[in-house]
């Protein structure tokens, strides 16, 4: 900064003014300034600068999966949030390792980051709390949250609803539900939407075969495939609701490769809607989130609780999902329809999902 401020003919304050608060500088002295850094190629020590003010112009993002294009979305969501601020952004993912999340949530406080976004494990996961008792903002994602924290998610309980709804309306009574681990909350609520959409239809819960999967991937799709072709005939399930696209694919994939055909063998649901799903072998039926729109929400919602001091009130906001149909599931006009669930949400993908109220 002493060799720009030299080259420039101003003083060392100067030079602190035009890179930190340039509207101070006359339009004048910051182009000759500029004109120093770039022929003498400064670049601000930012570890330097965040010692002395004791933060960063980073946020962080603690993705359950990257290799889920769904988080892929959501990210972009942080980012475009970001960029309007100047900011950058930090992507880790915990793949779902308990102790690499706790690691990462150390590391990134050291790093005194902004604010930290995370797809938690476990969203009562103590260390969350901790971070931000002692002063790293955190809003959850993808998650419901208590009211120690702001969260963004998607009511999946309503989703899992849609999803089983509308495979009875084609006619499926015989429904598994694929997907794991269930201490997932995400899984655990899907489930449980399922089992209502069930309930309300007057059928037993054993309708319903539970096939859990230790991941949320392709190849625990494939393996679920194996397993629900291995049942005998007359208790083999006719349609499956995955917990979400990646599993859907895997198990489009086993029918294909076992002969089995999709629909007529075998309907599939898949969830979160992700670009790969349209483009599937047999377009996949999805129940859909608004990905971008949960991210940049969740990245504007922690930016306002790092800048908002005191004042700054928590909130729980919660999309709700759609189901988009496609060529994996089909009419089978044999059975009645079920009533669907009492929403106000459209079952067709139209137009961006609405926020219920904000505060559950």
């Amino acid at each position: 900064m002493k060799d720009v401020a030299a080259r420039a003919g101003v003083s060392l304050g100067t030079v602190s003014n035009v890179l930190n608060r340039p509207e101070m500088v006359s339009e004048r002295t910051r182009h000759r300034v500029q004109a120093a850094i770039e022929a003498l190629g400064f670049v601000r020590n930012e570890s330097a600068r965040q010692l002395r003010g004791g933060g960063s112009r980073t946020l962080a993002y603690v993705v359950l999966d990257a290799a889920n294009p769904f988080f892929t979305d959501v990210a972009r969501g942080i980012q475009d949030a970001a960029d309007a601020e100047g900011l950058a952004v930090y992507l880790c993912n915990s793949g779902e390792d308990r102790h690499r999340q706790a690691a990462y949530l150390d590391l990134l406080e050291q790093q005194r980051v902004e604010g930290v976004l995370i797809t938690p494990i476990d969203a009562g996961d103590p260390r969350i709390a901790d971070l931000a008792r002692r002063g790293t903002p955190v809003v959850v994602v993808d998650r419901g949250a208590g009211p120690g924290h702001c969260s963004v998610t998607v009511d999946d309980v309503l989703g899992g609803d849609l999803a089983v709804t509308h495979l009875l309306d084609t006619g499926h009574e015989r429904i598994a539900f694929i997907g794991g681990p269930r201490t997932l909350g995400q899984v655990g609520d899907r489930i449980a939407g399922a089992q209502r959409a069930l309930a309300r239809a007057g059928l037993s819960p054993d309708a319903l075969t539970v096939l859990e999967t230790s991941r949320l991937d392709v190849a625990e799709g494939r393996r679920a495939g194996e397993r629900l072709a291995g049942l005998p005939l007359a208790r083999r399930p006719t349609a499956a609701f995955c917990a979400n696209d990646l599993l859907a694919l895997g198990l489009l994939q086993q029918m294909v490769r076992l002969g089995l055909r999709v629909p007529e063998d075998m309907a599939i649901v898949g969830y979160d809607d992700i670009e790969f799903a349209e483009a599937a072998a047999v377009p996949l039926t999805s129940v859909s989130q608004p990905r971008h729109l949960l991210g940049r929400t969740a990245a504007e919602l922690l930016l306002n609780e790092s800048r908002g001091g005191a004042e700054h009130e928590h909130r729980q906001v919660v999309f709700d999902p759609e189901l988009v149909v496609r060529t994996s599931t089909r009419l089978r006009p044999s059975r009645p329809l079920t009533p669907r669930p009492t929403t106000g949400t459209p079952l067709l993908g139209g137009g961006p999902a609405q926020p219920t109220p904000e505060s559950r």
